[in-house]
């Protein structure tokens, strides 16, 4: 471990590198995700005749768009579950031992906490590629923006269609400490590494033409959380517990890896477990950050072996104000027979859910292996393919 701190900072010096972006076509110098996102959507070829309406549409659509990328990128939970090498001091023992058959879940807390003077590190790398946007395909070219249509007609005579492709990469440094049996301090230090790249193209009777193209690569801090979590009731098999979050803005909102405010949380968490099977769930409201939030998770475990766990979850969220995307139809202002059709927002909450897949395998000592896939379930917001998370964590104090 005496390596840790050297390997620790040299992540950091490389995530801390400066964001880095650039257009073509003779395009002006964009610096960050936001600048490169407001290009690719403001850039328009259809003739609407309408640069108020035009103007509005935009603008919404790039903040409602930028809500719901900070949604997926900045504001996801951090893997800050409950240590998965619990311990108590046994009286007639007269030594510490394990509190628990299971290594714990990802996701969800669970009731028990580390016991005092317990602490572990952990750190774990998330990956994932973002493929659709409130159902609307981002890779395949039928994301249309704007367009003008006949009314006779079944198809468009003049459009603008988006492509974008947008990856995350999160590095998450945990920490957690057993102040008491009964309180545990905690904290996740994540480092977001983005990268986008997209095209406007205008189709004008079958005749194509590129209109904006853009990439951009960034890196930095994301927003820091702490928790503290507290067992009302803790008693072999199961227990109630309750905690609280803040999470920092640490992380730069230009370039979406951070929303600029403070956010903070309360989490209710229940649990049970008998033999080799746990039950966990988990309810917390939040304030502050993005928006209001509601978030929900729950958790099956399964002690297959004295050294591995099995994990199902499903989690969900509900962010109010979020915004989704529709489309309006109206009378072209100059054209008869035409109606132009433009990319807006609705005002309405984002609900979201995923179901979780894992296991944790303690591979030597106090050394815990973990790996788990996440499927999203709902089609709202942003949603990627397959998420990937591997993550090793290492218990101190036994």
């Amino acid at each position: 471990m005496r390596a840790a701190p050297g390997i620790l900072l040299a992540a950091l010096l490389v995530a801390f590198a400066p964001a880095a972006a650039a257009a073509q076509q003779a395009q002006p110098q964009l610096k960050t995700l936001s600048d490169v996102l407001s290009f690719l959507l403001t850039n328009r070829a259809v003739q609407t005749d309408d640069f108020v309406r035009d103007a509005a549409a935009a603008e919404a659509t790039r903040a409602t768009v930028s809500t719901l990328l900070l949604a997926e990128l900045a504001t996801q939970p951090p893997s800050l579950s409950s240590v998965g090498l619990a311990y108590r001091f046994n009286p007639t023992l007269g030594t510490v031992e394990r509190a628990s058959a299971s290594f714990g879940s990802f996701f969800t807390e669970r009731s028990l906490t580390a016991g005092r003077g317990q602490s572990a590190l952990g750190v774990s790398f998330r990956a994932a590629s973002y493929q659709r946007l409130d159902g609307r395909d981002l890779r395949d070219g039928t994301f249309v923006t704007t367009a003008n249509q006949f009314r006779d007609e079944t198809r468009p005579f003049d459009d603008e269609k988006l492509t974008l492709r947008l990856d995350s990469r999160v590095l998450t440094f945990t920490g957690t400490f057993g102040v008491t049996d009964r309180l545990d301090l905690s904290t996740a230090v994540p480092v977001v590494f983005i990268s986008m790249s997209g095209s406007r193209l205008n189709t004008y009777r079958g005749a194509q033409q590129v209109q904006a193209t853009a990439t951009a690569t960034t890196s930095g801090l994301g927003d820091v959380a702490v928790r503290a979590k507290y067992a009302l009731v803790a008693a072999a098999g199961g227990g109630v517990a309750v905690a609280g979050e803040l999470r920092l803005p640490t992380g730069r909102t230009e370039d979406l890896i951070g929303t600029g405010k403070t956010a903070f949380s309360a989490l209710v968490i229940g649990s049970a477990e008998r033999g080799p099977v746990g039950v966990h769930g988990n309810l917390s409201v939040a304030g502050g950050g993005l928006s209001s939030e509601v978030d929900y998770r729950g958790a099956l475990t399964f002690s297959a072996t004295d050294r591995v766990t099995l994990v199902g979850e499903l989690i969900g969220r509900r962010i109010a104000d979020a915004g989704r995307l529709t489309d309006a139809r109206m009378p072209h202002p100059t054209i008869a027979g035409v109606d132009t059709i433009r990319l807006i927002t609705e005002d309405t909450s984002l609900t979201s859910g995923a179901a979780v897949l894992g296991a944790k395998w303690n591979v030597a000592r106090t050394w815990i292996l973990s790996a788990h896939v996440q499927l999203p379930v709902t089609d709202g917001g942003l949603r990627s393919g397959p998420v990937t998370l591997v993550g090793l964590d290492y218990a101190f104090g036994q």
